[in-house]
């Protein structure tokens, strides 16, 4: 694939970066330090904090399309954060055993130069069986691991499309 602008993924993610790879796209790399301290739905908090990390990155570069994402999963209409510890990872296994819950990821693109924004939530409704691996998965298992490829795709192609990104270092 010939590409003809700068793609930087604002992620330390080696999944995201894997699932970027997989895409076929040549890319740089930052994993930008911002407060993730957000209050209210999962997907209000995903959306603000993808915006965050798209601009925070952006502040690095000159030109090119930043790429930043935040995935959040919401059980009973509440965000579970990251796992502390193993302890609270081990709770949140069991809090999502045999319950269905949701997978929300706020993907932010952003014009380094011109500070052009597109943002989207995806969501994946995953139901897991009693303490085994996911039963079902409604939606990309990709938005599950952080990274839903075929909307970020589409988002790239469409940000592209309205308006070229200029080039420069």
């Amino acid at each position: 694939m010939e590409q003809h602008f700068r793609l930087i993924l604002a992620s330390g993610s080696p999944r995201r970066h894997e699932l970027l790879k997989r895409m076929g796209y040549a890319f740089e790399s930052c994993a930008p330090d911002v407060d993730e301290r957000v209050e209210g739905p999962a997907e209000e908090v995903v959306r603000a904090l993808a915006q965050r990390k798209a601009g925070k990155a952006a502040e690095g570069y000159p030109s090119g399309v930043v790429v930043a994402s935040d995935t959040l999963v919401s059980l009973n209409g509440r965000a579970l954060g990251k796992p502390i510890d193993e302890k609270d990872a081990f709770s949140m296994l069991r809090a999502l055993s045999g319950n269905e819950h949701e997978v929300f990821t706020g993907v932010c693109l952003m014009d380094a130069a011109t500070g052009r924004v597109s943002i989207e939530v995806v969501r994946t409704g995953v139901r897991f069986r009693a303490l085994s691996d996911a039963e079902k998965i409604d939606g990309s298992y990709e938005n599950v691991m952080g990274f839903p490829v075929d909307d970020v795709e589409r988002m790239l192609k469409e940000f592209l499309k309205k308006q070229p990104v200029r080039e420069g270092r």
